[in-house]
């Protein structure tokens, strides 16, 4: 699992993400990253919409997933980094090994966009 200290929980995280981070996705999960010059912890949130997975028990087990697998990437994400994960209903269809290349695929792409920003 994830460790708690590396969870994003503060809903102004999640808000400056979105909007100021760079995105990038594919139709299983967005990616928003950006950098935070104030902090060196590294924060990851996940997003799984209701409309999108009806059943909390679907949308928990993405979750799961999405933080096992982020867990095995922190050490490679920037210092000071905010990362915010959301996931469409096709998550629910894939196994771990798929959705770990959505994952990575999309992360990439959101660290070369926000790169070229700064």
């Amino acid at each position: 699992m994830l460790p708690r200290a590396h969870r994003m929980v503060d809903p102004e995280d999640f808000r400056l993400t979105f909007r100021k981070g760079a995105r990038a996705g594919n139709p299983v999960l967005i990616v928003h990253a950006r950098t935070d010059e104030e902090g060196n912890d590294r924060l990851v949130g996940f997003v799984v919409p209701k409309r999108e997975i009806k059943r909390a028990n679907g949308r928990n087990r993405v979750k799961r997933r999405l933080r096992h697998l982020m867990r095995e990437r922190l050490d490679t994400l920037p210092e000071g980094s905010r990362v915010v994960v959301r996931a469409s209903g096709k998550a629910l269809e894939l196994n771990s090994h798929q959705l770990a290349h959505h994952l990575d695929s999309a992360l990439e792409r959101a660290w070369k966009r926000w790169d070229s920003t700064c």
